[in-house]
């Protein structure tokens, strides 16, 4: 028998890791939305959940999850959604942390270097 190793991009796992889903509701989630996981990921959570809530113990924007995460931003999103619905992350707009006209170099940043990292 000959086993191919499985590639982080195959559509079966992202059909299987979004449950068949194919959209979030775009308008709670931008590619620079900053999410806060809060709380720490329970067991028997899917591994994704729990590894975004990880990696959200700080804010973090969505691009740069996708980017650690390997998965495409729009997966992340629906990921997200579910995560929003139950109450373990919040989101954080940039825009709204800033006064208007002027953007926030650290958001810059982080944005930056996660699209550096895709």
């Amino acid at each position: 028998m000959i086993r191919r190793s499985v590639d982080r991009e195959d559509p079966d796992r992202l059909y299987t890791v979004t449950g068949g889903r194919t959209r979030a509701d775009d308008a709670a989630f931008d590619s620079v939305s900053l999410i806060v996981g809060e709380c720490e990921p329970t067991p028997g959570m899917q591994s994704e959940h729990a590894r975004i809530l990880l990696l959200a113990r700080r804010p973090i924007a969505v691009v740069e999850l996708s980017a650690k995460l390997r998965l495409p931003v729009s997966v992340v999103k629906i990921l997200l959604r579910d995560l929003l619905d139950t109450g373990r992350i919040t989101v954080r707009h940039p825009s709204s942390m800033t006064r208007p006209g002027k953007i926030d170099p650290g958001t810059l940043k982080q944005v930056l270097v996660a699209l550096h990292n895709l």
